[in-house]
């Protein structure tokens, strides 16, 4: 469903106030012939709502030749201690694959931002460490990111914020129980949400 690139006129408000998307609920109630579409409007407004920040963050990284997914692994390592982070540890807090991670660092390395470094406390293993030009990149990138998103969530107060914070979360926690449950059913070890 392209719902992503709406503008808020073309969202309508229901009864209590609150906004919806009248295409997404004439295509969900569509799809399920006429049932309860709630929660079908919501996995569509968050999506929505991605899409939108996922735009102002890759618009304010891709002058600068990062994609999202490696400016969230740069970010990362930039709050990371000096020994660095495994790709694996990486991989969990992003919620991505390894395979995934170790694409962006290697894409990060090339461009002298992420080293690969051996683990001090274990020679099998390789970390990845965000290097002076990557922290360079980041401190420039703050303001401008910092700026961004304080526009993109203009009229929010903290407590909705937090509330948002906490919804999302929610979101993630019950689809992370739901892939355990799963894979724990189907004989898969993909607990990765």
């Amino acid at each position: 469903m392209k719902d992503v690139h709406k503008s808020p006129t073309e969202f309508d408000r229901d009864p209590g106030g609150s906004l919806f998307d009248p295409g997404a609920r004439a295509a969900m109630a569509r799809f399920t012939a006429g049932d309860d579409t709630l929660a079908l409007e919501a996995a569509t407004a968050v999506r929505t709502a991605f899409h939108a920040v996922e735009r102002i963050r890759a618009h304010g990284a891709q002058g600068r030749g990062l994609s999202s997914g490696a400016l969230d692994i740069l970010m990362r390592l930039s709050a990371s201690t000096d020994d660095g982070v495994s790709i694996g540890d990486l991989a969990q807090s992003a919620g991505v694959s390894s395979r995934n991670v170790t694409g962006l660092v290697d894409t990060l390395e090339r461009d002298r931002l992420v080293r690969r470094v051996p683990d001090r406390h274990d020679r099998r293993s390789v970390l990845a460490q965000i290097t002076p030009a990557g922290q360079a990149w980041i401190e420039s990138f703050r303001r401008p990111t910092q700026a961004a998103m304080a526009a993109i969530f203009r009229d929010f107060t903290p407590d909705e914020l937090t509330q948002l914070r906490h919804l999302c979360l929610r979101l993630a926690e019950n689809q992370h129980r739901l892939s355990r449950h799963l894979s724990q059913n189907d004989g898969t070890d993909d607990t990765r949400p």
